[in-house]
């Protein structure tokens, strides 16, 4: 890993700061094995979007079990967050796959929060180096 990705934050944490737990990693490995399966027979494309339609019915569902009789009054707050979290996910794969592959993939939106982030880790350890 460079310098670089080592930078960038990842999804890491649940919405409410906890952090995700190894098995998480496990899930998303597992079902990233069953797609990339499926895309040997079916190609890129189409397991692409079947697992985006597969994920916005999931989401839908989960959605609908837990907003009970404020479904309709928050569904552009639910819409607004899962798009914006989605968009966050898509650049943070982008960058890191990018750097990884030694791709450019232009200046990520996320570009703030990555100085950022490095500005306190820089921080950080400044300080445990004077101490």
């Amino acid at each position: 890993m460079t310098d670089e990705t080592q930078a960038q934050p990842e999804l890491t944490q649940t919405q409410d700061g906890a952090p995700l737990d190894p098995q998480f990693f496990s899930v998303v490995n597992e079902f990233l094995e069953l797609t990339n399966r499926q895309s040997q027979q079916q190609g890129l494309k189409r397991i692409s979007m079947a697992a985006l339609y597969a994920t916005a019915r999931f989401n839908s569902h989960v959605y609908l079990a837990n907003a009970g009789s404020t479904a309709a009054a928050d569904r552009t707050k639910f819409l607004d967050y899962m798009s914006t979290l989605y968009r966050r996910m898509l650049n943070e794969h982008l960058d890191g796959l990018g750097a990884e592959r030694g791709i450019d993939v232009g200046e990520s939106e996320l570009a703030a929060d990555y100085a950022a982030m490095a500005a306190e880790q820089a921080k950080a350890a400044q300080g445990s180096a004077q101490s």
